[in-house]
């Protein structure tokens, strides 16, 4: 007998409890969040995070190749602008790239990707190929991670001045912009995706789809957690 579907709320409630695997949780990123990173783990971290950063746009276009729906496309393609920047706007990754250069990376060094770790790249790029071969509704439910976005980048805002002063704080504007657009950007994959996955099994899909996404980017901590150790 076939199971019935959650309603939306609990089908949604289901969805938030996986912020419990999200990579903040990560004992990497708990070091973060308690001031007890050095500056070489600090740039270790800000220099892998740069390559997912510069490939969220690419995963966004494939999402927007493969929907065959107008309006959802009008909407999801303010998140290339806002990473890539439009206009007068730089974008997300400008503003990255000056979060690297205010933890002491040199911008090309940076933008040359020469510190980004082999599973870091294959991680993200493991993202973005799904992006590319799952239906599009698949990859809007995968970007669900930004449910537990804003948080975090409050956290650093209020933390990092403490934690980390030498961090010029002109590096910390990424943070500031993230958080008003995660939430725009949660409202409507929230939206795309509750509308969807109507089935239980459905639902029961993107609730796996959503830990494959959560499990990038923990392999991500875990790699950068391996090449950074405590320097005792």
């Amino acid at each position: 007998m076939t199971e019935a579907p959650w309603s939306k709320a609990e089908f949604e409630a289901r969805l938030r409890a996986k912020g419990d695997r999200y990579h903040i949780h990560h004992p990497f990123n708990i070091k973060m969040r308690t001031g007890q990173l050095s500056k070489t783990q600090l740039q270790g971290w800000v220099a892998n995070r740069f390559y997912y950063q510069i490939m969220i746009p690419q995963k966004d276009a494939a999402i927007m190749a493969n929907c065959n729906d107008r309006e959802t496309r009008r909407r999801w393609v303010q998140r290339i602008l806002d990473h890539d920047g439009f206009g007068d706007n730089q974008g997300g990754i400008e503003a990255w790239s000056r979060l690297g250069e205010a933890v002491g990376i040199e911008r090309d060094t940076l933008w040359n990707l020469s510190k980004v770790l082999p599973p870091v790249k294959f991680a993200v790029d493991a993202y973005v190929n799904f992006a590319r071969r799952a239906p599009w509704q698949e990859a809007v439910c995968s970007s669900l991670t930004e449910m537990f976005a804003p948080e975090i980048h409050k956290e650093r805002l209020s933390n990092w001045p403490t934690d980390y002063p030498w961090v010029g704080a002109e590096g910390l504007g990424y943070f500031r912009s993230r958080i008003s657009l995660a939430e725009r950007d949660v409202e409507h994959g929230l939206e795309l995706t509750l509308s969807y996955f109507q089935t239980r099994q459905q639902q029961e899909r993107a609730l796996e789809i959503l830990q494959f996404k959560l499990d990038v980017l923990w392999a991500m901590s875990d790699a950068i957690a391996a090449a950074y150790p405590d320097e005792n």
